[in-house]
């Protein structure tokens, strides 16, 4: 690419101090940008409207209109608009004000050259990255996950049927999986499904209740059984008659209140706490745990006869780790989700970031991912989540487990060469050493490292790549491995060995 078609970033100051706005233009044009001035929010605003600039640095103290009414029209004109305010009143209401009607960020006066610099660099980045999302496109349709339970790989396939299976019958159900995995909403389907379907689903966390009170919970009691019983109680399992219960983390479940459970299930009747009398139940016990019941049973701390008579059909919810390829499908339902609750506006992210989600380790599981999806979408200042939209941590993994930022960066240009043309030109005025911004450049980046001894270099670019393709084509296997002009089965290794 020449340099006649590389397109310099043009910059907008809106200031009504004329020396501000020379001061800030100085600085500006020496990294070679395009500035245009603006000596008044409202003609600021004009030039917006007519032609948009890829930033705009805004004053927040004018005459006639303020620096927050032109953001908030300017906003409102171009919501893709990045703007970055100037003030020399660091004040708490500035701060929010210029957050909450969607402010890149903003400057404090007087400036800090080299804090400018950095701030229209990293302002102009996330415009190119946003340029580059395009155009919304859901990967699913969320009608057709009415369950909450989402994913297409095989490991999912393998829940769905067990689902399907069980449904019919009354049989009771266990569900192992670390936290996050989504073990309550299997309960939540198979119950949906079933003929309980319009009777009660009462889930119980067994960890969250004290042992001394969990019996109350579960089963009620007289008045007058215990101190503070002033009254009679109807337990969970009364309550449910004819419906499901979901006893969640059943391994912190307490040796005595085991043993009720397992009355349960033998006889189908319970007997409040400090009450003679017995009562008839028809309940259906699904159980689950994050925890080995078969070690638990070893160390005598989990009963052997209550654990075969929960254990009459397993479901494992596998890692969110092992089921990666399902991780573009997630995402895309939270945001719908969220869109749809009015929680969040964004319904898109980058392929940066989507890369960013797809190399994450993932300890918390699909809750983990969901908390991180919410937080960046409310944070995010654009029309998509931006991997600067991520809490820090996730940024910080994602970028331990790829390697140096050099490194990053070379794999970067090689599976996108000219994903930022107009960074090119401003890299050529920086004074530090920049990534490669060419195919030839990242090629000879990545060449110069193995012949070095970083024999991990070519791993990570095959895995950037494998990455981006999946990323690309929301998950699909069959689709990323015609991108990359390979066959399925090849790709499949790949991932196993790379990713």
């Amino acid at each position: 690419m020449t340099s006649d078609a590389v397109k310099i970033p043009t910059i907008l100051v809106i200031d009504d101090d004329a020396e501000i706005r020379y001061s800030l233009s100085r600085v500006l044009s020496s990294r070679q940008y395009q500035v245009l001035e603006a000596a008044s929010g409202e003609l600021g605003v004009a030039m917006v409207k007519k032609s948009p600039p890829d930033l705009v640095f805004l004053d927040v103290r004018m005459s006639g209109m303020s620096g927050i009414e032109a953001l908030q029209h300017i906003r409102s004109a171009n919501p893709k608009q990045l703007v970055i305010l100037m003030t020399a009143f660091g004040t708490a209401q500035t701060a929010i004000e210029a957050m909450k009607y969607g402010a890149f960020d903003y400057v404090m006066k007087p400036f800090d050259p080299a804090k400018v610099i950095a701030l229209a660099e990293n302002a102009l980045k996330a415009h190119a990255d946003l340029r580059a999302v395009g155009e919304y496109k859901p990967i699913i349709n969320i009608e057709d996950y009415r369950e909450g339970i989402v994913g297409s790989s095989a490991v999912m396939q393998d829940v769905f049927k067990i689902i399907g299976q069980v449904t019919a019958s009354d049989v009771t159900v266990m569900i192992t999986g670390e936290s996050g995995t989504g073990k309550e909403l299997v309960a939540r389907s198979i119950w949906k499904h079933s003929h309980r379907a319009g009777k009660a689903f009462i889930a119980v966390n067994c960890a969250a209740i004290p042992d001394n009170l969990i019996e109350s919970e579960l089963f009620g009691h007289e008045k007058g059984s215990f101190t503070g019983a002033t009254g009679q109680r109807i337990g969970k399992f009364e309550l449910c008659d004819g419906g499901t219960i979901f006893l969640d983390e059943i391994g912190d479940m307490a040796l005595a209140t085991q043993t009720k459970i397992l009355r349960v299930l033998q006889q189908g009747d319970i007997q409040r706490v400090g009450g003679t009398e017995t009562v008839r139940v028809d309940v259906r016990i699904i159980a689950a745990t994050n925890k080995d019941l078969e070690e638990m049973v070893k160390a005598k701390t989990f009963r052997e006869d209550l654990y075969y008579r929960l254990n009459v059909v397993r479901i494992r919810m596998p890692p969110l780790r092992d089921r990666k390829d399902d991780i573009p499908q997630i995402v895309d339902f939270c945001l719908q989700s969220l869109v749809k609750q009015r929680k969040a506006r964004v319904a898109k992210v980058s392929p940066e970031a989507m890369a960013v989600l797809t190399r994450h380790h993932w300890p918390g599981n699909v809750r983990e991912l969901e908390n991180v999806i919410y937080r960046s979408a409310v944070i995010a200042q654009g029309d998509a989540i931006l991997v600067k939209d991520m809490p820090g941590e996730i940024r910080e993994l994602a970028g331990a487990s790829a390697g140096s930022a050099g490194e990053l960066a070379a794999v970067t240009a090689v599976a996108e060469p000219t994903r930022h043309p107009e960074t090119a030109a401003v890299a050529e005025t920086r004074g530090t050493v920049e990534a490669p911004q060419t195919l030839e450049g990242a090629l000879d980046f990545v060449f110069e490292q193995l012949s070095r001894g970083e024999t991990s270099m070519l791993a990570r670019v095959e895995r950037e790549l494998i990455t981006r393709a999946l990323a690309a084509e929301g998950g699909d296997e069959g689709k990323a491995a015609h991108r990359l002009g390979v066959s399925r089965a090849i790709l499949q290794k790949k991932v196993k060995a790379n990713c």
